[in-house]
């Protein structure tokens, strides 16, 4: 998946050791704010020094995070964990537009009245025939 949007947020560098493998790991998080009537953020983790050091993310920059979403369990909860792994400058990538709550709103000034019957009617308006007496084409 992907999302452009501005960094808002740079959380502090976590590290240690695996008690399991004995290697030693960092992560990092960060927080995107996507543009739109509604903006919305998301936070995401990178995983190792060598990519953190590698994509280099700077407050108030433009992105696109490449990103997967797995979930995972822990004292009966459920967490979702968001891992970038690709992240993209200077371009803008084709994400699919995020769907709107709402219909947009429109300023009454600028919308031509409608009658509100007309805009709900799943028909169009019956129409007069144009002279009298027109016969209809149909056979009942």
């Amino acid at each position: 998946m992907d999302l452009t949007g501005k960094v808002i947020a740079i959380m502090e560098a976590r590290g240690g050791v695996s008690a399991r493998t004995g290697n030693s790991w960092m992560t990092q998080e960060y927080v995107i704010e996507m543009p739109g009537q509604y903006p919305r953020k998301m936070m995401f983790n990178i995983f190792g020094e060598d990519r953190i050091k590698q994509f280099n993310i700077q407050p108030g920059e433009e992105i696109t995070v490449q990103f997967d979403i797995d979930a995972r369990e822990y004292n009966g909860r459920w967490y979702n964990d968001i891992r970038a792994y690709n992240i993209i400058r200077g371009q803008v990538a084709q994400a699919v537009p995020a769907a709107t709550p709402f219909p947009p709103q429109q300023d009454a000034a600028a919308a031509p009245a409608q009658p509100a019957a007309a805009a709900t009617a799943p028909f169009p308006p019956t129409q007069e025939p144009a002279e009298e007496g027109a016969a209809d084409d149909l056979p009942f």
